[in-house]
């Protein structure tokens, strides 16, 4: 039963996949693709349409971000998607809750159907974190979160608390508030390329990374990573020893 369900995963995900990337290409006029005002006028139709609509596309993003997430789908083009489509606060807010809850169902997925796979797969690389998580699971999952997962992709991330049985509650809570850092940044940098779009008349690269809205999150992310780099060092890496 469980080799089915990895297989309808598998074809699911490569569907949703397709589809979405059709979706966005199918209306790219790729000889337009070195055009500036190309992009100007795809950032007017797509405010537009999203102004128009704005609860409808918030549900039908919400949807689509929980299918993608539990089928072990990226991370950061949602983020970026969001930014652009919602702004950084809606996008962030639509986002860290379809993602989490994306992720919970993937977790979900993983103890029910995988949990001897992911076992098979993980357990001997995360071996030296397992009995640092079943100390506190809610904290060091959420310090997990925020250090960026260690470097784990994301849809793996999603799947090392099966190693340790953690409570769902305990997961769900741990990823939303763990992820809202890196996802704000991440939305914001969406709604920087957004606003810059719209507000530029030619693109140049200078005047790109110099504006606010795009050096303030890269700055942020910067912050970030070098905090994420102490946390690790103070939680994670003493498990070494």
């Amino acid at each position: 039963m469980s080799k089915n369900l990895k297989i309808f995963l598998g074809i699911s995900y490569l569907l949703i996949l397709f589809a979405f990337l059709y979706f966005i290409f199918i209306g790219i006029e790729i000889n337009r693709l070195d055009d500036f005002s190309y992009y100007k006028e795809l950032q007017s139709d797509l405010d537009n349409y999203i102004s128009k609509n704005i609860v409808i596309n918030l549900i039908y993003f919400f949807i689509f971000a929980i299918i993608w997430i539990a089928l072990l789908g990226f991370g950061s083009p949602i983020l970026i998607i969001s930014g652009i489509l919602f702004g950084q606060w809606l996008g962030t807010l639509v986002s860290v809750i379809s993602i989490s809850i994306g992720a919970l169902i993937l977790y979900s997925i993983g103890i029910f159907f995988f949990r001897d796979i992911v076992k098979a797969i993980l357990e001997k690389k995360f071996q030296k974190y397992i009995q640092l998580f079943k100390k506190n699971e809610f904290f060091y999952f959420f310090v997990y979160r925020f250090v960026g997962g260690l470097g784990v992709p994301f849809g793996l991330q999603n799947l090392i608390p099966v190693l340790f049985d953690m409570k769902k509650i305990n997961y769900f809570l741990a990823s939303f508030f763990g992820l809202i850092p890196s996802m704000f940044i991440m939305n914001t940098i969406g709604a920087g390329l957004n606003s810059y779009v719209e507000q530029a008349e030619n693109f140049n690269m200078i005047d790109f990374i110099l504006t606010p809205e795009i050096y303030l999150p890269i700055c942020m992310f910067a912050i970030l990573m070098i905090l994420s780099f102490i946390i690790k060092k103070k939680f994670f890496d003493g498990t070494n020893k």
